[in-house]
């Protein structure tokens, strides 16, 4: 199982890191198109939040990463 964390964590934090950054960028586009300030904002606060957890799921695996190989030795 924990080897499957491993291989998991990565791939599914990047993927959560580039979704969000796609988000918050798409949100600029709609504030500089006129859509209503609620609209945009809440797009804008739904991007960079993907975008802190995927930064955050990737901390996470970084630190299984250390771990595992400091257990091996």
């Amino acid at each position: 199982m924990k080897k499957y964390k491993s291989l998991f964590l990565p791939g599914v934090s990047l993927a959560l890191v580039g979704m969000g950054i796609s988000i918050a960028i798409e949100a600029g586009f709609w504030k500089w198109d006129g859509r209503p300030n609620e609209e945009w904002i809440l797009l804008g606060t739904l991007g960079l939040c993907i975008l802190n957890s995927g930064l955050s799921l990737f901390g996470e695996a970084v630190r299984r990463k250390i771990v595992e190989k400091l257990d091996s030795n």
